[in-house]
C-alpha cells in the first residue's frame, strides 16, 4: 500500500505486479527471485496481498505472467517458452495463485509469450491465443479487467511476426493493451488496416477502448493524475 501511494504521488497509476508465478524450476533464467516461491498455496496468499495492498493505495495491480511462466527453462526476452504440463497440473499449480489474485480483484493480467499446449494445441504464445485468453481467462476465471501483453519487444514475439502482425494477433485474442511494440507506428498502422478489412471488428477495439476508459475513470484521472 505505501509502495501505491508513492507511486501515485508521482503519477504512476498502474503497477506491473504482482508476478504470480510458481517459481518451481531452478532453471528458470527470468523469474527466480521475482516469484513469491515455489508453493502455488504461499505465492497466492502473497499474490492476494500484494494486490490488496496496492488497490487500496490507489494502483492498478497486475498479474502476470498468465498463465503461469515459473516452468519454464527459457528467458522469453530471448526466445518462445514452452510449459508443457497437463490440464489438472495446471489447475493445481500455474493457474492457483492467478484464481487467487482475480478473487482479490486484480484489475490487470500481463499473458506471458509461452506456450501451453494442454491450453491451446495451436503453436504459439499464449500472447496470440483466444482459446488461454478470451476462453480460460475471460470466461473460465471470470476475469473482467484489462489483458495486457507482455512487452512485444520481445525476441519470442519479434522473431515470429513484425510489430504490426503482432498487435492484431494480440488484439484479436483479446488482449486490450498491447505493451511495448517495436514500432509504434506500425503497431498502429497493422490495427487500422486490421479494422479496415475486417479482420478486427469495430466491436473488439471499442470493448477495449472502454475498459480502458473505465480504469481511467476509476483512478480518478480525468480529474488529476498525480
Amino acid at each position: 500500500q505505501v509502495a501505491a501511494v508513492e507511486a501515485r504521488a508521482i503519477g504512476v497509476h498502474v503497477n506491473f505486479a504482482p508476478v504470480a508465478d510458481v517459481n518451481n524450476n531452478p532453471r528458470n533464467p527470468v523469474i527466480n527471485i521475482r516469484s513469491f516461491g515455489e508453493d502455488p498455496a504461499t505465492v497466492g496468499a502473497m499474490v492476494r496481498a500484494s494486490v490488496d495492498g496496492l488497490q487500496r493505495g490507489g494502483v492498478v495491480a497486475t498479474l502476470k505472467h498468465f498463465p503461469g511462466h515459473g516452468d519454464t527453462d527459457v528467458d522469453t526476452h530471448l526466445g518462445l517458452a514452452t510449459v508443457p504440463h497437463d490440464r489438472a497440473r495446471l489447475d493445481r499449480v500455474e493457474l492457483a495463485p492467478f484464481r487467487d489474485g482475480i478473487a482479490a480483484g486484480a484489475g490487470a493480467v500481463m499473458v506471458a509469450h509461452v506456450e501451453m499446449p494442454a491450453l491451446d494445441a495451436t503453436p504459439g504464445p499464449a500472447t496470440f491465443s483466444e482459446r488461454i485468453v478470451q476462453g480460460l481467462l475471460r470466461k473460465d476465471l471470470a476475469f473482467g479487467g484489462l489483458v495486457l501483453t507482455d512487452s512485444v519487444r520481445m525476441d519470442a514475439i519479434t522473431r515470429m511476426v513484425d510489430a504490426g502482425e503482432a498487435a492484431v494477433r494480440a488484439v484479436e485474442a483479446g488482449a486490450d493493451v498491447v505493451l511495448d511494440p517495436p514500432d509504434t507506428g506500425a503497431a498502429f498502422d497493422g490495427l487500422k488496416a486490421a479494422l479496415a478489412s475486417g479482420r478486427l471488428t469495430r466491436q473488439r477495439i471499442e470493448g477495449s477502448v472502454r475498459r480502458v476508459l473505465e480504469y481511467k475513470a476509476r483512478l480518478g484521472l480525468h480529474r488529476t493524475r498525480a
